[in-house]
């Protein structure tokens, strides 16, 4: 293939337009009807818990009243449990028990994989998310399992340092669909697929155009150039002979 220069690579693919938007249309129109027919929707709910201080440690008595204060070493340690609380949260004790108390048909393993705990960075929050085909179940799912959770830490360390910051709710939508984000993925294929195209129609079309062809080709100029007359001359005159 001949190198190709900004000029000629625009004249190209202009000449192309059409069949180029076509491609991408084409493609958009298939992102959609990916998303609309194809995805099933899954609804992702979430809960946060913050840990706080132990209520059996720090308190001072002042006049008769209990006070509660936060040291640097609650801090510490909170943070330190920030990962094992993450893993006790997918333990089978803990998800076994919930799906006792809602009676729901899954197992605990299944359960798992729809669930997503993480810590929020620099924070002593943990965000527990549950994503399930009912947005209804999902949100139940997810207040359970932090009531569950908050329980089973108390009986473990025999401390009470999780509490609910934020309580799930029904999701709006899917989480797992977006028609804009899906018809411009499918688009930009479709974009790449269409410039494939034109490059490879491009080496494969071997055909002389223009006296530009000849000149670059064979290296020689072209002195002269005969135009064509005839085509439409001839079928004026066997429209006219017609008549």
């Amino acid at each position: 293939m001949e190198e190709l220069d900004l000029k000629e690579l625009f004249e190209i693919f202009w000449s192309k337009k059409i069949q180029i938007l076509l491609i991408v249309l084409i493609f958009a129109v298939i992102g959609i009807i990916y998303t609309i027919g194809f995805v099933t929707p899954e609804y992702t709910s979430s809960t946060r818990l913050v840990l706080a201080r132990s209520n059996q440690e720090g308190q001072t008595q002042t006049a008769g009243n209990t006070t509660n204060s936060i040291t640097t070493t609650d801090i510490t340690l909170n943070s330190n449990l920030v990962p094992t609380y993450s893993v006790i949260v997918k333990s089978k004790d803990v998800l076994g028990q919930v799906i006792s108390n809602l009676g729901i048909d899954i197992s605990w393993e299944e359960l798992s994989k729809n669930l997503t705990v993480s810590a929020v960075e620099d924070t002593e929050v943990i965000e527990i998310s549950i994503t399930n085909s009912d947005p209804a179940n999902a949100t139940k799912i997810a207040n359970e399992i932090a009531k569950v959770f908050t329980n089973k830490v108390s009986d473990i360390f025999n401390i009470s340092n999780v509490y609910v910051l934020d309580e799930a709710e029904v999701p709006n939508g899917p989480s797992n669909i977006n028609h804009t984000r899906d018809v411009i993925i499918f688009a930009f294929i479709g974009l790449v697929i269409a410039v494939m195209y034109v490059l490879v129609a491009n080496m494969l079309d071997t055909t002389v155009k223009t006296a530009d062809d000849i000149e670059r080709l064979y290296k020689l100029p072209v002195l002269a150039s005969i135009p064509i007359y005839g085509t439409e001359t001839q079928k004026k005159k066997k429209k006219g002979g017609r008549k």
